[in-house]
Parts: C-alpha cells; sequence; structure tokens
C-alpha cells in the first residue's frame, strides 16, 4: 500500500505518511524516534529495523505524537500507538474459496460488539449456514474510540476494533465462513471520520473540504489524488487480505464526487480477479447509474419504507412520502426497483429525487425490512415485531424472501425476536453528554416519548439491551429460505418484470419472468379485509398462512406465492 507500515521481511518495515501540512515528521518505534524523509507531493518515508509486533507513532513537527491513519492495528484504543502487522503470516485454510455469485446472496447483517466479537460470530456460522443464510454482512469493524459503537464513528478504516478480536481472528471467522460456503461482507465508511480521535486535520488538512460538511461532519474532500487512494486502497485492503466477498458502501450519497465511486469499482473490479466480488451502495438519492458501472446491488429504501408504512401505518418523517398511494408505490418497487425515479418529494420540500431504475434487473436491489438504521434510528430501537401484526408481518417476510430481488435480514430478525436494538457509543466526556442530549431534543417532539426516556447512548446497558437473544424459533425463515434456494435462486438469474399493479389500496401483484421462462407470480395483501384477486397459475409455492386463498379472493394480511413453469 501507499499508506501506513508495510512489513518487508527479515524485521524490516517501511513507513509511509502523508502529512502535507508538516515541515518534518519522525516515527518512533517503540519509543525510538526515526526522522523520516520528506518525498513529493507531501510524503513522508522511512525504512526501519523492526518486525510484526513494533508499536509506533508519528511525531509531528508541532509535537503531537498520533496513530497510523492506515494503521493495520492499535496496541490499546484509538488515541494509542498502531501496531506493525504482517498480513502474510495468516496461513488460509481455504485460499482455494472463489465464492458465490451475486444471485445467490441472502445477506444477514450483524453487529460484531452484541455478537461478542470474531469469536461470537464465528461460532454462529453453522446455524446461519443451514437456516439458508449465503452472506453475512459485519457492520464496520475500523477501530472506533472506546469498546462500544455501531462503527460509524470509526476513525482508522484500516484497524479491525481490539473490542472485538485480532486480525487473525477476523481472518480465522472469514476462513471458517467460506469453509461453510458462507460469503462475508464488510459494510465500510469513506463519506466521514468519528468525532473523536481522527488527527488528519493535525498533518493533512487537505484530507478535508471547508465549503462542504456533511451531517457527520466535515466532507472528505476526494479532489486530491491521495485522499482517492487512501479509500480505493482501503477498499482493495479488505478484499485482498482480509479476503472478504464484498463490500457494502456506506451513505455514498453524502460523497461530493460521485464519479470517484466508478473509479473505485472499475479499479477492485481490474485488481481482484479470479473470484466472485460483490459491490454494494448505500445511496439516499436513490441513484441508478452506478449499478451499471461496476456495482451488483443498491439498499432499496423506497421498498422499506412503503412496506413500513403498510405495517405500521406510520407517516412520520421521510415515512410520509409514502402514506397516500402505498400499494401503487410498492408495485413500482417490485416492478422497476425504485418508487421514486426522478418524483418531487414532499418530504424534501419538492425536490425531485432518484433516476430511473426499470431497466436494471430486480437482482440490483437489496429488498429489507429492517436493518441496523431502520431499527435502531428509532426513539427506543423497537422492532417491527412489537410494531406490526403478526399475520401482516409474515406477509411481508413472505414478499422478501421469495421476490427475486437480493434479500437482506438484520441479526435476530429471523427468530421473530422482539428485542431492541438501540444506538449506542462509548463517549466520554462532553462529547457523550452532547451525543445523549442531541439524541434526546432529536425525538424531543414524539408524543409518547419524554426525553428521559430516550437511553442514553453511552450507558453500558444500552449496550447490553442491543444483544440477541440466543435462542428463538427461526422455523417461518427456514421454510421460506429453502424454497428460495430451490426452486427461484436457480432460475433468478436473468429474471426480468412482466408487472405489477395495485390491487386495492393495500394490496399489490406483481409477476416476473425467469431465467429459464418460469413466471413467479405473487400477490401480497397487508389490510385485514380480503380484497378481490384474478386467477393465479401454476404450483403454489407458499401461502403466508391458512386460507389465504379463498376462489379469486386474496384474504387480509397475506401473501401467495405462485411458479408457473416454463412452456
Amino acid at each position: 500500500m501507499n499508506f501506513g507500515a508495510t512489513y518487508l521481511g527479515d524485521n524490516r518495515t517501511r513507513f509511509r505518511l502523508w502529512a502535507p501540512s508538516q515541515p518534518q515528521v519522525a516515527v518512533e518505534i517503540d519509543g525510538r524516534p526515526l526522522l523520516m524523509t520528506r518525498q513529493p507531493d507531501g510524503w513522508f518515508e522511512a525504512d526501519a529495523q523492526c518486525g510484526p509486533g513494533a508499536s509506533y507513532l508519528y511525531r509531528l513537527s508541532t509535537g503531537e505524537a498520533v496513530p497510523d491513519p492506515a494503521s493495520r492495528a492499535q496496541a490499546t484504543d484509538v488515541h494509542g500507538p498502531s501496531l506493525v502487522v504482517d498480513p502474510g503470516a495468516y496461513r488460509w485454510r481455504h485460499p482455494e474459496w472463489t465464492g458465490r455469485s451475486w444471485h445467490e446472496t441472502v445477506l444477514y447483517e450483524v453487529h460484531v460488539g452484541t455478537y461478542g466479537g470474531f469469536a461470537g460470530v464465528q461460532a454462529d456460522l453453522d446455524r446461519l449456514a443451514g437456516l439458508g443464510i449465503t452472506a453475512v454482512e459485519l457492520m464496520p469493524v475500523s477501530d472506533f474510540p472506546g469498546t462500544r459503537n455501531w462503527g460509524y464513528d470509526g476513525v482508522l478504516p484500516y484497524a479491525p476494533d481490539r473490542a472485538y478480536g485480532t486480525p487473525d481472528e477476523l481472518r480465522a471467522l472469514i476462513d471458517a465462513a467460506h469453509e461453510r460456503r458462507l460469503m462475508m461482507f464488510l459494510d465500510v465508511v469513506y463519506n466521514h471520520f468519528g468525532p473523536d480521535g481522527n488527527y488528519l486535520g493535525l498533518y493533512a488538512p487537505q484530507f478535508f473540504r471547508s465549503d462542504i460538511h456533511t451531517p457527520w461532519g466535515a466532507a472528505i474532500d476526494f479532489r486530491q489524488p491521495a485522499v482517492r487512494r487512501y479509500f480505493i486502497e482501503n477498499a482493495l485492503y479488505w478484499l485482498t487480505e482480509y479476503r472478504f466477498d464484498g463490500l457494502r458502501f456506506d451513505a455514498v450519497h453524502a460523497i461530493a464526487d460521485q464519479q470517484w465511486l466508478d473509479e473505485m469499482a472499475a479499479e477492485i473490479r481490474r485488481t481482484v480477479t479470479g473470484r466472485h466480488v460483490h459491490l454494494v451502495l448505500e445511496h439516499d438519492g436513490n441513484e441508478a447509474r452506478h449499478l451499471r458501472h461496476g456495482y451488483d446491488g443498491q439498499w432499496n429504501d423506497d421498498a422499506h419504507h412503503v412496506l413500513h408504512v403498510l405495517l405500521t401505518g406510520e407517516s412520520d418523517g421521510y415515512y410520509s412520502d409514502y402514506a397516500t398511494a402505498p400499494a401503487q408505490q410498492i408495485a413500482r418497487c417490485l416492478a422497476e426497483g425504485f418508487a421514486y425515479q426522478g418524483e418531487p418529494s414532499a418530504y424534501r420540500a419538492g425536490e425531485k429525487r432518484g433516476t430511473p431504475s426499470a431497466d436494471l434487473p430486480p437482482t440490483a436491489f437489496v429488498l429489507f425490512l429492517q436493518n441496523h438504521d431502520q431499527v435502531g434510528n428509532r426513539p427506543l430501537g423497537d422492532r417491527l415485531t412489537t410494531l406490526a401484526h403478526p399475520d401482516a408481518l409474515k406477509a411481508a417476510i413472505t414478499l422478501q424472501l421469495l421476490a427475486p430481488n437480493i434479500p437482506l435480514l438484520f441479526m435476530g430478525e429471523e427468530r421473530m425476536t422482539r428485542a431492541p436494538f438501540r444506538f449506542f457509543t462509548d463517549f466520554h466526556g462532553e462529547l457523550a453528554t452532547a451525543v445523549r442530549d442531541g439524541r434526546r431534543r432529536e425525538f424531543a417532539g414524539f408524543s409518547r416519548l419524554g426525553g428521559e426516556d430516550i437511553p442514553d447512548p453511552n450507558a453500558a446497558s444500552t449496550f447490553e439491551h442491543s444483544r440477541v437473544p440466543p435462542s428463538g424459533d427461526d422455523s417461518f425463515h427456514r421454510t421460506l429460505l429453502e424454497i428460495r434456494e430451490r426452486e427461484i435462486v436457480p432460475r433468478l438469474a436473468g429474471a426480468k418484470s412482466i408487472g405489477a399493479m395495485p390491487i386495492s389500496h393495500a394490496a399489490v401483484t406483481a409477476r416476473w419472468r425467469l431465467g429459464d421462462g418460469a413466471v413467479l407470480a405473487m400477490a401480497a395483501n397487508f389490510d385485514e379485509q380480503p380484497c378481490r384477486l384474478g386467477p393465479l397459475h401454476g404450483q403454489c409455492l407458499f401461502s403466508s398462512r391458512g386460507g389465504a386463498l379463498a376462489g379469486e379472493r386474496l384474504g387480509g394480511r397475506s401473501t401467495v406465492v405462485f411458479l408457473e413453469p416454463a412452456a
């Protein structure tokens, strides 16, 4: 890599730091200073006699000692020394693994900390593989301050957090997943750094823009070549040194230079060859063009929002954009991907949102009913099991898991857990107070809640209450995923929509021509009252509840799925 400490072998390590605002920099290795040589374009470099396990800091000309922004591991926390790591020391047990095709993907999103670290996730792999999961997606693992965090406050993007385990324990988790034919995805954050422990501004203020801000702080300046390389190399690092099978890029709408996203995807495709690698976006703007330039899929917030409205009746905040004609909007999601493809958003004061997406395959859209954001950003972190009628929820799960989109489950969802997932951090002092008070102000307008009712994000109990109980009935999801694997996945490549339409204010039908010519048909009714339904042909693959079909009427809170073989 251009950045960080690269072990060269024979007890020698090369250190490189981009510090364009500094006249000189020294690297202190196990407390011994070594002056670095200034290179062109703001780079500093030094070769030193040291090997894996050596601790080091960079000493700036202004006196501060800072960790390596490309640290592969930290000795303590984000404010302490970095460690030299030999990435070639781990002996992969399954180097022959080449991954799985995108259309086989069933994602399971996991917060590593609430799972008990990398070892805790590894201990559950057999169950997840047996359930029908094909890809485990880790929320961000990059080093953050303290021991508890969602991961989106990371400040050292190359260093797995010590609270979760060592770099080799992460590699062992990935190795064990591959042994079970499970893919491993990682959520990465390239749109901001966290508020505590980011020292880049001291020696590389050019890393940030002064004219643009994100909701989380200063925007990163992707106009700088060194900044572009820092994040491209980070993506390649996780895919090569750790052999992750895919990356999910967080909130890329907050990256000002959208062309850089396509540049990054192109370099990944050129560099990582001979195996399946999948790239997934989260983009609040419903920008579809990246899905035609190297990315496999995008989280479909529209589909989530309209399904949430149908299940709960909520219409606060951004849900207001989906409350008027929800059946029409979910029909458009099932047929074309996004509900908003350039139409004005009332929630956004009439701003047009989205771009056309109807030409894309259904597998370009990741379909979820819950995820860390949509659960954890609620005031109390409550799940759909506490908000929706059980039959309506099963109807939605049936739609999610048997539609030809790529499904994503959030940990515990398959066991119908009622345990909350809350927003938690491990900040201290004024920052802790600001985060706690800010969260309570954010939800002060909720009529059923007072400010003190919002859990303190920094309390250890908030984190502990977010752990998923290690028991529960996953038979409903297991049955659906068995049907998906047997009947839909083998036919999924080449699937195309052949239409979807509302059949009542809360019911929809949709049909897809699958890759082998078979037709998959689905009807979902989220209202408590039955509705009229035209004839469905072929074999009934699944009905979300008994007696859902009566002649040409579809019962309330039910979904039925049919498969008509190719002629």
